[in-house]
């Protein structure tokens, strides 16, 4: 596969790689055809939008990059690497170390503090302390949560849970960052908090961000907007 491409006299690194994919759900009598044929590219440092109504497909689609569900047909490169190649163990672990996530249920874990969570990951992949104390403050301080660090996410209102979600998927320095609906249950304030946050770390750190979203004003961030209905891509337009 090709790991870059020409885009404006440069060469940009693609970090996901979908080709024809398809998605045929079997659990009822009628088989439900959630992707049809997609295909797409995201390169290095995007900031996209994947929008439709429900039921078109957007969420599968994520799920499915993320390596959370597989394809009935068709190939993923995330990194250069196709995920049908990897055992459930193996897709485990390189999730940890490629792919971050971002939920729209936070799913911190309650009993830990922010910073526990925000360190899990790094803990799993056994990183020394030193360096998860140190990735954990910079990032808590990135996200405007450099003084909550010992609380749990019970004492944190909705958008500062979000946040602290946000630093724990850049925490293992992924590829990528998959956002699922992250501001549905985000006031307008947060919301506009979050989107700062992850639009300054795209730009002065290259991070790419890929989100699946119904919110206006997520979409009216996005340098680049993926519509799909019925399983299929209905247009992508860059801006």
């Amino acid at each position: 596969m090709k790991l870059f491409v020409k885009y404006k006299h440069d060469y940009k690194k693609i970090v996901v790689d979908v080709q024809d994919v398809h998605k045929t759900y079997q659990e009822t009598k009628v088989p439900v055809k959630a992707l049809q044929g997609v295909s797409i590219q995201i390169e290095q440092g995007e900031f996209t939008a994947i929008v439709g109504p429900s039921g078109s497909g957007k969420t599968t689609l994520l799920n499915i990059i993320g390596g959370l569900d597989r394809p009935t047909e068709g190939r993923i490169y995330v990194d250069g690497t196709e995920l049908s190649t990897l055992n459930d163990n193996q897709l485990i672990d390189f999730r940890k170390t490629h792919i971050g996530f971002v939920f729209q249920s936070y799913n911190l874990i309650p009993v830990l503090t922010a910073k526990e969570n925000v360190e899990f990951v790094m803990l799993l992949q056994n990183v020394s302390k030193d360096k998860r104390d140190a990735r954990t403050q910079e990032l808590m301080e990135a996200v405007g949560l450099g003084d909550r660090l010992h609380n749990r996410p019970a004492e944190l209102s909705g958008g500062q849970q979000q946040r602290v979600a946000v630093a724990r998927a850049l925490a293992p320095k992924p590829a990528f960052v998959l956002a699922d609906e992250p501001t549905a249950n985000l006031d307008s304030a947060s919301t506009a908090n979050l989107l700062d946050i992850m639009a300054r770390l795209n730009r002065e750190e290259n991070m790419t961000f890929v989100f699946s979203t119904h919110d206006q004003r997520v979409i009216d961030r996005a340098r680049r907007v993926i519509t799909i209905e019925d399983g299929k891509v209905l247009s992508d337009l860059r801006r």
